[in-house]
């Protein structure tokens, strides 16, 4: 019920507090809030890249989720950088791995870029590894547009198309088969 302005990052999701569910209700609400303010958000180029973080309560939780972040070298000034232009993804664990690009002639932008579409097709390609029988959403500032399984084996590649006019941002969200969020990205920004 409270704004995020002021802040320079969201937290959407959050260790355990008193059960071992890696996934709970204060989470999903996070990440709805945060799904209304960035469509606003994005619209006057002042959005806050999500986060995940185990501040937990439980014994052993430590580490679930976690953010992975796209830094160019391993320092800390690098990493913040990273984690304020968005260059990040969430995970429940190690054993979850995304890759999330959009493309379009021959040109590619990942998680937290912008990418220029000279008003033409651009395809995005979300590849996951490590949630079996899960299912890939795309989200936009139209809300969720896309979905699709994954494999058994939890190792797949989703595609879908869009243009900048349809979407002005992109991200994704993989979920087990009972809901509960395993990944999801910061947007590809559509211009």
């Amino acid at each position: 019920m409270f704004s995020f302005r002021g802040f320079d990052v969201v937290e959407v999701w959050n260790g355990l507090w008193t059960s071992d569910r890696p996934w709970n209700a204060d989470n999903e609400t996070a990440l709805a809030e945060r799904g209304r303010s960035l469509a606003a958000d994005i619209h006057v180029d002042s959005w806050r890249p999500a986060m995940g973080n185990s501040d937990t309560h439980v014994e052993g939780q430590i580490g679930i989720p976690h953010t992975v972040v796209f830094a160019e070298e391993l320092s800390t000034e690098a990493i913040l950088a990273g984690i304020r232009a968005g260059r990040s993804w969430i995970a429940e664990s190690a054993d979850v791995d995304v890759s999330f690009i959009a493309h379009a002639d021959g040109r590619v932008a990942g998680v937290g870029e912008r990418f220029t579409t000279h008003g033409g097709q651009v395809e995005v390609q979300a590849a996951v590894r490590g949630v079996p029988v899960g299912t890939v959403s795309f989200h936009t500032d139209r809300g969720k547009v896309h979905r699709a399984p994954l494999p058994g084996d939890g190792a797949g590649v989703v595609r879908w198309g869009t243009t900048a006019e349809d979407s002005a941002f992109v991200r994704i969200e993989v979920r087990h088969p009972n809901g509960h969020v395993a990944a999801l990205t910061n947007p590809i920004i559509l211009t």
